[in-house]
């Protein structure tokens, strides 16, 4: 694959064949963004599991301690009083058989994050041929069909982000904004790392991470120093 000139010259400000310490391939990664609007930074961890075997599945979600930069757009499906709890709580979007209907019929789905009580959770099934594509049905592990539809919207506002493998048994996951600095991207790196790591399956065996990479939206993959487990 060509590169342009710019993603060429970002290349040059570190060595591909190392492997760099977290804090240090954050620095790299926040000189070598070019593009002209705040670059997120994204973490790519391969792991040792198959996930095509139910006892080698990795999914999860954890609360970023400098949140991820982005304005998160909360949709909260519930009825009765938990409606009331959701607004107040900063829900974007809050509905039941409307706004499923609304999905159905429309396609529409401008939100980042649905959350739900398990109550509504037979109507909201109803979705999954449309949100499951796109990795927006909520679900019990990553804490997004809970009983507290509050606790969940705001720290959905705050940052938490879900984790799971893909096809290729790799977990994609944005930690931040360019503007963050090191320091704070080190910080939400470390807690996202360490959710990954304590949520390791029975049924993995041999080394655990296999190999990590931080980037830019539009910059070079900059390979990171994990600890094999």
């Amino acid at each position: 694959m060509k590169h342009g000139k710019k993603y060429t010259n970002s290349s040059k400000l570190f060595d591909k064949s190392v492997l760099y310490e977290a804090p240090d391939a954050l620095e790299i990664c926040t000189k070598s963004a070019f593009a002209k609007f705040d670059e997120t930074v994204e973490m790519h961890v391969r792991l040792g599991v198959d996930s095509r075997h139910a006892d080698q599945q990795v999914r999860g979600a954890v609360v970023l301690p400098n949140g991820t930069g982005k304005n998160v757009r909360v949709l909260a499906i519930c009825k009765g009083l938990d409606q009331d709890r959701a607004r107040e709580a900063g829900a974007d979007f809050c509905g039941a058989e409307d706004i499923v209907e609304k999905i159905q019929k429309e396609g529409w789905i401008g939100f980042d994050v649905l959350i739900a009580t398990p109550g509504v959770m037979p109507l909201v099934g109803r979705l999954g041929k449309i949100l499951g594509p796109k990795g927006l049905m909520p679900n019990p592990k990553a804490g997004t069909v809970t009983p507290d539809v509050a606790k969940a919207i705001k720290e959905a506002k705050a940052g938490k982000i879900e984790y799971r493998l893909d096809k290729t048994n790799i977990i994609h996951c944005p930690i931040g904004k360019v503007s963050f600095g090191k320091e704070k991207l080190a910080q939400n790196f470390d807690a996202l790392l360490g959710a990954i790591v304590k949520a390791k399956p029975s049924g993995a065996k041999g080394t655990y991470i296999k190999s990590c990479f931080v980037a830019s939206t539009m910059g070079p993959g900059i390979r990171v120093r994990c600890v094999s487990v």
